[in-house]
């Protein structure tokens, strides 16, 4: 039997001086209120009331009890009340995992304006490369750019796309030569992200249809941001969410290649590990992803690839 079940209803029997009164606020039958109370003795080993046919009495150990069973049950309501305060109201901390380049570059001005809305908000910004355990890590929600998620036992709420480019400086360029079709790669020093790409194989899409060629390189990493400043040295090829490296194909610090073959977008999305009970702060934030992904930025079409 529930214990504190138990003390609730020895506690309005003691305060209402009958088994019927409080069975009734209670909405419990008379059997029922006093097989609570009698289980409630038997486990105290106590006789907490006297019984009359008129009167209903607290004995010395009943009066003890009644002072703690109602300490016990304010403080339970205190705890039910603190509870529901951190689900409800926006404030506390809300961390969320992100690729190291995206957080830095495009998530922080949204976490800003966040901040300022919501200053009793702290949102703490955690490296996730895609393969962080959600759990385990403490994440309240996560950013992953990639291929579409598989079942992980999470909730995954698709945002935006993420058009890529291949990149490579002029410098390495003019020594190896530009490849014409993605077949030529097979001859370049490809720079290849070990998470987006694990079999080395990349693939694009044009007018003939959808192309695919496994590539080798001298350099690989699991994030994209070595992978840029490799291709910036004019170490070889690399293929980017077009996001990481806009900037540098404006400024002409690298150049895009075979722009007839757009290589197969990636997913943008969210994942938070269950819609119960979501805090009020983090699903705050998760309405501020969203509302972001109805109006993305320009590096979000593929349109913004074209010369």
């Amino acid at each position: 039997m529930d214990r504190l079940r138990c003390i609730e209803v020895f506690v309005e029997v003691a305060r209402d001086g009958s088994f019927t009164g409080a069975a009734r606020r209670l909405g419990m039958s008379k059997a029922a209120t006093t097989k609570h109370v009698a289980w409630l003795e038997q486990s105290l080993g106590a006789k907490l009331l006297n019984r009359t046919t008129k009167h209903v009495g607290l004995t010395e150990a009943g009066a003890h009890a009644l002072a703690q069973g109602q300490l016990l049950l304010e403080g339970y309501e205190e705890i039910g009340s603190s509870a529901r305060e951190v689900i409800e109201k926006p404030r506390g901390v809300v961390r969320v995992g992100t690729p190291p380049s995206f957080g830095t570059h495009h998530l922080l001005p949204l976490v800003t304006r966040f901040a300022e809305r919501y200053p009793e908000i702290r949102v703490v910004l955690m490296l996730d490369d895609g393969s962080a355990n959600l759990i385990t890590q403490g994440l309240d929600l996560s950013l992953r750019i990639g291929p579409a998620p598989e079942d992980t036992g999470h909730i995954a709420v698709p945002l935006t796309k993420a058009p890529q480019v291949l990149v490579a400086s002029r410098a390495y360029l003019q020594r190896n030569g530009t490849p014409k079709t993605p077949a030529d790669l097979e001859s370049h020093n490809c720079l290849v992200h070990s998470l987006k790409s694990p079999t080395n194989i990349w693939r694009f899409s044009s007018k003939a249809g959808e192309v695919s060629v496994r590539v080798k390189g001298t350099v690989a990493a699991n994030f994209g941001e070595a992978l840029k400043q490799a291709a910036l040295l004019g170490h070889g090829i690399a293929m980017h969410p077009y996001y990481m490296v806009s900037d540098d194909l404006k400024a002409r610090r690298l150049v895009a290649v075979l722009p007839a073959y757009e290589p197969l977008e990636l997913d943008i999305y969210v994942v938070y590990p269950t819609r119960e009970h979501l805090p009020e702060r983090t699903r705050r934030f998760l309405e501020l992803l969203k509302r972001w992904a109805k109006t993305p930025p320009d590096w979000t079409r593929a349109s913004a690839l074209k010369p």
